[in-house]
């Protein structure tokens, strides 16, 4: 018996049965595998709305190259993502629409909070600005700044990718998860 090294993933060699032996036979856990590739394949989507976009915009950019951690093809259609990345300040207005998006992505999805204004509202304490996108739709990850900087939206984007890889699959189907997501009135 001997042990695997991959970053992430425990994993031990064990004596096979007979005729599966030889060169690329390995176990692992499903949910192990399914994590790493969920992990290195997001499709986000972007909802930009202010200047938490132009960081984005530098993000993908040659220079920090958001597309070497897997999240490389963007995608501008909700039932083809799986990651929502909202930047910028959403108004009361904008609220039933980001959180239509937000329920027409397939499961599983995530959701990443970049900004101020999107966290928190920002400098903009005002009856028509959300004060946090987290009273309409729940929130994975947050990055703060105003704006942040790219490599806190990288930062961003690898704690997405942790939290990708660590998830159990049948974690949607949990109590928790389906009260969760009662608490937010939706089903």
């Amino acid at each position: 018996m001997s042990t695997i090294s991959v970053p992430g993933i425990d994993m031990r060699a064990e004596n096979a049965p007979a005729g599966v032996e030889g060169p690329g036979w390995f176990a692992a856990k499903l949910d192990d595998v399914v994590g790493l590739a969920r992990k290195n394949s997001l499709w986000p989507l972007p909802f930009a709305t202010s200047c938490c976009g132009i960081e984005f915009m530098a993000t993908m950019g040659s220079h920090y190259d958001l597309a070497r951690f897997g999240a490389e093809r963007l995608s501008f259609s909700p039932r083809q993502a799986d990651l929502l990345m909202v930047m910028g300040t959403i108004s009361k207005k904008m609220g039933p629409i980001l959180r239509q998006i937000y329920e027409q992505m397939a499961e599983p999805k995530w959701v990443l909070c970049m900004g101020a204004c999107a966290s928190t509202g920002g400098i903009f304490d005002t009856y028509s600005v959300l004060q946090g996108i987290d009273r309409i739709i729940p929130v994975d990850v947050y990055i703060p700044g105003c704006p942040p900087r790219p490599e806190q939206v990288l930062e961003g984007i690898l704690k997405i990718q942790a939290l990708v890889q660590s998830e159990e699959r049948r974690r949607r189907d949990s109590p928790e998860y389906k009260a969760m997501l009662s608490k937010y009135g939706i089903e």
